[in-house]
């Protein structure tokens, strides 16, 4: 497929427009560095940045990348306060012109195949709009053990042949997921409760340094722009608040990932166990045991 005519502008307009109707997006300032970001010289990738927030919202980012007729990404997030124990609405788009991969989920605060009550609380109401989208987006082959304690019951992880109606559907799917992450962003009370606060604050720090240990989109990024700056790019921006909401390293959250010269081991299952297909039922009940 040609990608010229392909965009994920409209994702992110939808995003901004909707919140906008809904709470006030101020600039996040400490990441507002990176709205002038360009790729090296000899490099046509455009990279565009935007990050804001709001009284729920700590953090509000998109990167995008368009690179001639080579490749299109998103990598769309949004972090709630940690007052909050809302998901983390979570988009990471790659598209070639044979492939797209996908990533589209409320990324839960908490592991739900083992807290039955936040399940019940942010998922149960959601199960159809997630078993819709499972019927157009199969799942797309192998995730680990790991990785699957920081997705929901209704994660869409699809890959397919980049055609402009499939385009079309994973535009609607970002809708409604969005739509339904801005209802529960709306429902939300704040938390006074201050160990409570903590206990959601370390929760979301510990899903941060995960990704930002383990983002797959570390390698492009460094090829684009160079180490330091997609080092920079990642903790600063893609994944900002793991260097402040805890001091916690990725070896303390997940020691098993720990090699014998006290490094981190890159493999990306240490388990060793992984799921080829939808580990959720229906109703949202985890049958990947």
């Amino acid at each position: 497929m040609d990608l010229s005519g392909l965009s994920f502008q409209k994702f992110v307009d939808f995003a901004l427009d909707h919140t906008r109707l809904r709470t006030t997006l101020t600039p996040h300032l400490p990441s507002q560095k990176f709205k002038s970001i360009k790729a090296k010289d000899g490099n046509k990738a455009v990279l565009t940045a935007l990050s804001f927030q709001s009284p729920k919202i700590r953090l509000l980012r998109s990167l995008a990348i368009a690179d001639d007729n080579a490749m299109r990404v998103l990598d769309f997030g949004v972090f709630p306060e940690p007052e909050y124990d809302l998901p983390i609405f979570c988009a990471n788009f790659f598209a070639t012109a044979s492939r797209s991969i996908v990533v589209l989920d409320l990324n839960p605060l908490y592991d739900v195949t083992v807290q039955r009550d936040y399940k019940e609380k942010y998922f149960k109401k959601l199960m159809p709009l997630g078993q819709k989208y499972a019927e157009l987006f199969p799942w797309g082959g192998k995730i680990t053990s790991e990785s699957m304690k920081f997705f929901s019951p209704i994660v869409i992880w699809t890959t397919f042949s980049t055609s402009r109606d499939k385009h079309d559907d994973l535009y609607s799917a970002f809708v409604d997921y969005y739509k339904a992450w801005l209802e529960l962003m709306d429902e939300a009370v704040e938390e006074k409760d201050v160990p409570q606060i903590l206990h959601n604050r370390e929760a979301q720090h510990k899903y941060l340094t995960w990704r930002a240990e383990k983002d797959p989109g570390y390698p492009l990024l460094k090829k684009l722009v160079g180490e330091s700056l997609a080092k920079d790019l990642v903790r600063n921006f893609l994944f900002e608040g793991v260097d402040t909401l805890g001091t916690n390293t990725f070896l303390d959250y997940f020691p098993e990932y720990r090699c014998e010269d006290g490094g981190v081991n890159q493999k990306r299952s240490m388990i060793g166990k992984s799921y080829e297909t939808r580990p959720w039922d229906a109703k949202g009940e985890f049958t990947g045991g």
